[in-house]
Parts: C-alpha cells; structure tokens; sequence
C-alpha cells in the first residue's frame, strides 16, 4: 500500500499544496522498532508502579445517527451511505413542509437529492433537486453558501461544468476558508478543461488548515489531481492515507474504490480486484466498486463472475457507461445478441439520464462513432468539445472523426488528449490506444508503434475489444520497437 510508503501523510496541522516526499522503508523499519522498544519499556515500567484505583472512562458523546452523518456528508460533499440519505430525504421533506420558509432546510434537501442521484443513478432526484435549491434561493436570495454549493454538486452532477464554475465561484467568494467550497469547483475547472485553475484551486484548497476529520476528503481532492498530473504513486499516497483515516464505511468504500481505479489504470489487476472486494466489503452498496470489479474479473480471464459482477452493480446503479462496457464485453465474446440488447439499453438509459437535464452527449458520441453512425459521432461531440473541451471530449472527438475517415483531423484530438503538458500527464491507456491507431491507419508507423506499446505497457488489459487490435496492429507493423521510449511517454 502506498502509505506504507510514504508514511503518515496527516501528521501535520496542515496539508501542503505539493506532494510528500517519500520516506525509504528503512527509516519506516527504525520507527517500527523505536516504537516497539519504547511500548515494552512502558509495560516493564507499569510493572513497577503501585496499583491506583481504577479511574472512571471519561463520558464520550454518543455516535452520531445517521440522519445527522448524512447531514455532514452532504453539506461537505463527502460520502453518505444511502440508507443514511434516504433518512435525511424523508426528515427534510418534513422540514420544508412544516417550515416552507426555511431556506437552509430547502438547500439540504436538495443538496441530498443530489447525493442519492449520484449513489443510484436516478436521474429523476435532479429536477426535485433544482426545484429545491431553487426555492431556497428565493427564501434567501444573499449569501445563501448552502444553496450556492447545491446548486454547483447539481452542476457537476449534470455535466454542465459552465454552470458549476459559476455557482462555485460565488460560493467560494463567501466562503473562502470554508475546504467544502474547493473540490466542486475542482472539478468544474477540469470538465471545462481548464487545468492551470484546477491546480491553482487546488493549492489553495491544500493551503487551508483543515479539521482532522475533513482531510481524507481534501486528500481523496488532491489524489484525483495528482492523477491527472501523471504523479500516479502521489495520487495511491494520498487516496490510501484517506481511505485508512475515512470516518464512515461508506467515505472509506469510496476512497477504496478509488484505490482500486488507480490500480487498474496501471494494470495492477490483483490489487484491483482486492481493493475494490474490499470496499464492497465497507458498503455493499457502493456500485462503482462492483463495476471496477466485474472490470477487473473480465481482465483476468473469469468471464462467468465478470459477468454476474456486471449484473450486481448494474441493479444497485443502472449507469449507462457500465452497461456500455458490459456491452462491449459481450461484443468481446462474440455474444452478439446479449450486446446488441445491451447497446439499445445504453441508450435507453442515456435518454432517461439527459432527461433529468444531465449533459449525455459525450458517452452517446462514444456509442455512435464504436456501435452507431460515426458521423452523428463526430457532431455531437464538436458541439460538446466547444462547449466544454476538456482531454476526454477531445479523445472522444478524435477517435469518431477516425471512425469516419477523418484522419489527419482526428490527429489533431488525439494528440491534444495525450499531449502531457496540455492534459497535465494523466497516463490513458484508451487516448494511447486512439492516437496510436488513428496514426496507424496515417501510416506514421513509428509513432503508431509507440502509442499502441505504451497503450499496453499502462495497462495491457485496458478494454476486452480494443486491447487485442492493438496487438494486432502491433503485429501487422512487424516486431516492437527496441530500447526506451521517448520522454513524452514514461
């Protein structure tokens, strides 16, 4: 684990905005001992100390129920068990009903419709959402912060990252101490592929002194930048030391999750499936887990438990982007009826999803230019490029502008999508794959090798369908390239 490697990453008062040096194990292995040595000197000492009589346990406040732990998730942006939402819903729906006037009761409730849509995948919660926070507004329409960090989670959970940038920049000029008004507009600055202010946004977020009980989530921030920043083992650092200090099996679930994504994106597969057990372990209800699991199981070759694996998370959370890749998986086996019913279900449940007013063109673009019409492909996302252009819209776009014969526009895309200054060093396996590929057919074979190579190298198990077209492209070029790999890919 990468804690193990980098030590205690909360032991001081405050988070710092660059990552933690790493610590040799050897300095690890002197402070196991110390503090060995030091705990068996204590037990001889107590030995030698006249017996006192016992002293009472000093009073401890009782836990915290889970009205009032869903209460802090959701007005932090962490976590909450959905049990524990569902509890909350129901408590404020007879809050504003007895007290319409109460706009911080309305900013809750919708705050927690935005939570229970993003655990179950029901876009139905977010128009009862909008409506809410909308209310809350007019019941306070200044320096409302509640409504104004509902009304950016409610953004992001729609994609409309233009939106959630505005609504989170006029939280965070009220509140700019508070660390709950960062991450949301972290990720707005990233869906709008705006990098240097997602950093910057970031280092400001690391520089505040945060409650001990705030940093996994603030540390769970900076993991999911990190990443994005090519920084991979700073990322398994701070997502590991998050999930160990997590204060609810479901905040622990979630960073779990996380640590297994990130060992599937290097193509960890055993650390993968054990990371993403156990965080199906914390909360069985913790979906994204049971995708990455039935992921990782179809990699490693155990096709029937995949499959089942599919199925499990997809009734905890029907996701149109999991049933595209269980979709794909079936394609994979040549099982071409169950993917042709998975393919119309993915678009079934993008449709119900965009009708909650989330933003699906990016995923139907995907679908059209694999399984549909590339060039409706190539439409929906220029649109949604210009809108929102972040590295995964460009990706995207390239590889549909390839899919409709577009290639030497499609380069263009692809090479925004893994250019590593421009992306800020996130490592693709898929972008390497696309670029590689669009190359290949350009007949830039040196550098299609090199793509498709590293495409493998990141993960050799990054997609059941197009892992093995690269290696047969690989293959129709001839044996692989020798010696290292060029900087701009390690």
């Amino acid at each position: 684990m990468a804690n193990r490697q980098y030590g205690d990453a909360m032991s001081g008062t405050s988070l710092v905005a660059e990552p933690p040096p790493r610590r040799p194990r050897r300095w690890l292995r002197r402070t196991l001992l110390t503090v060995a040595a030091g705990g068996a000197a204590a037990g001889v000492a107590l030995t030698l100390l006249p017996r006192e009589a016992p002293q009472r346990a000093p009073h401890r406040p009782p836990a915290p129920g889970p009205q009032a732990r869903a209460l802090t998730a959701v007005t932090t942006g962490v976590p909450a068990a959905l049990p524990d939402l569902t509890e909350l819903i129901t408590r404020q729906e007879s809050a504003v009903r007895a007290r319409p006037a109460d706009a911080r009761a309305w900013a809750v409730l919708g705050a927690a419709y935005v939570a229970r849509a993003n655990r179950t995948a029901d876009a139905a919660d977010l128009p009862r959402a909008e409506r809410a926070l909308g209310t809350s507004l007019k019941a306070r329409a200044t320096r409302n912060t509640e409504a104004l960090a509902g009304m950016t989670a409610l953004a992001n959970a729609r994609r409309d990252f233009a939106a959630a940038k505005r609504y989170g920049e006029q939280a965070l000029k009220l509140t700019p101490k508070r660390w709950s008004a960062y991450p949301p507009l972290i990720d707005a600055y990233n869906g709008l592929g705006d990098y240097t202010a997602a950093r910057n946004t970031l280092d400001k977020l690391m520089a505040l002194r945060t409650a001990p009980a705030d940093r996994p989530a603030v540390m769970a921030r900076a993991s999911a930048v990190y990443r994005d920043r090519g920084w991979r083992e700073d990322a398994l650092a701070q997502l590991s030391d998050a999930a160990a200090a997590a204060g609810t099996p479901a905040e622990q679930a979630a960073y779990l999750a996380g640590v297994g994504q990130l060992a599937w994106e290097r193509g960890d597969l055993s650390d993968a499936l054990e990371q993403f057990t156990e965080a199906l372990r914390r909360d069985p209800a913790e979906a994204t887990a049971g995708a990455g699991k039935a992921r990782t199981l179809a990699a490693r070759g155990r096709t029937a438990d995949a499959l089942t694996a599919y199925r499990e998370a997809l009734e905890k959370r029907p996701d149109a982007e999991v049933t595209l890749e269980l979709a794909e998986l079936y394609e994979s086996l040549k099982r071409t009826r169950d993917a042709g019913a998975q393919y119309a279900l993915v678009r079934k449940r993008a449709e119900k999803s965009a009708s909650g007013g989330v933003d699906e063109e990016l995923l139907l673009g995907r679908l059209e230019a694999d399984h549909g019409d590339p060039q409706e492909a190539v439409t929906r996302l220029r649109a949604e490029y210009k809108r929102q252009p972040g590295i995964e819209v460009a990706d995207a776009l390239g590889w549909a502008l390839h899919r409709a014969g577009k290639d030497k526009e499609a380069l263009k895309f692809a090479t925004v999508a893994t250019d590593k200054t421009k992306g800020g060093g996130v490592r693709s396996a898929l972008h390497d794959f696309h670029r590689g590929m669009i190359e290949y057919k350009l007949k830039r074979y040196g550098s299609a090798r090199l793509q498709l190579e590293d495409a493998l190298m990141v993960n050799p198990a990054f997609s059941p369908l197009w892992a093995p077209e690269a290696r047969a492209a690989l293959q129709d070029m001839g044996e692989m390239s020798e010696g290292p790999l060029p900087a701009d890919v390690l």
